[in-house]
């Protein structure tokens, strides 16, 4: 795995992050909560642009063609497969998966590659919000389930100890490894996460995840235009 291949994890994960906290902007409990999920959800459709923005001076783009027609090319987590029913998920994600990839971000920015130090370093103090908010549904409590599965999905998206993102992070190019992301994210969020244990021969390295899976076909549809091709008036 490069380092182009991590930013493009990362700007996966963060459109779609984008898009499930943007389904919610009128379904939260609350109207602070709903104009919450939409800043949130502008903010990281933002981010993913300049992130993918990223990969051609890195030097190498690792998007290819099939990502126009196959949901499973993209590599977002499962955790985004489907829209979110309930608001404990919106809250998971917004408390460990948001604060997850804000840590990435920050090991980029604090890491060795000068284009990745200056495009991303306002996200961070962007997403000071997003952690505020997710920590503080958090603290008010939320069901197990949801929150042990963003935990895992986590660990698993930070890679086995000795995996890719601790060769980045021996090389210099990012600033932690995948020990100190998931101490980082508890610290931050003054938790402990579950004990979880991943089974890394099943892990899938290219998207980072640990189970098979897709996200819906309405979502990707609207990700690539395909709605708009769909209904669009044929000339001739």
């Amino acid at each position: 795995m490069s380092l182009s291949d991590l930013v493009l994890s990362i700007a996966d994960n963060k459109q779609m992050l984008g898009l499930r906290y943007a389904e919610w902007a009128t379904r939260a409990p609350s109207l602070e909560a709903d104009i919450a999920a939409a800043a949130m959800g502008l903010d990281d459709l933002g981010h993913s642009r300049v992130l993918y923005g990223c990969l051609e001076p890195l030097g190498a783009d690792p998007r290819g063609p099939e990502r126009e027609s196959d949901p499973a090319s993209l590599r977002a987590l499962p955790y985004f497969d489907e829209p979110w029913a309930e608001w404990a998920q919106f809250v998971a994600a917004n408390a460990i998966l948001d604060t997850a990839f804000t840590a990435m971000i920050e090991s980029c920015v604090n890491g060795s590659v000068e284009v990745l130090q200056h495009r991303l370093r306002k996200m961070l103090m962007e997403e000071r919000y997003h952690f505020l908010h997710g920590r503080s549904w958090l603290k008010s409590g939320i069901n197990a389930e949801p929150l042990e599965r963003a935990w895992r999905e986590a660990i698993e998206w930070f890679g086995p100890p000795d995996g890719e993102v601790a060769v980045l992070h021996r090389e210099g190019k990012l600033s932690l490894g995948p020990m100190e992301l998931h101490a980082r994210i508890e610290k931050q969020l003054e938790v402990k996460s579950p004990d979880i244990k991943v089974d890394w021969k099943t892990w899938d390295p290219v998207r980072r995840r640990g189970r098979p899976g897709a996200i819906d076909e309405h979502t990707f549809g609207m990700l690539r235009g395909l709605e708009e091709k769909k209904f669009a008036v044929k000339e001739g």
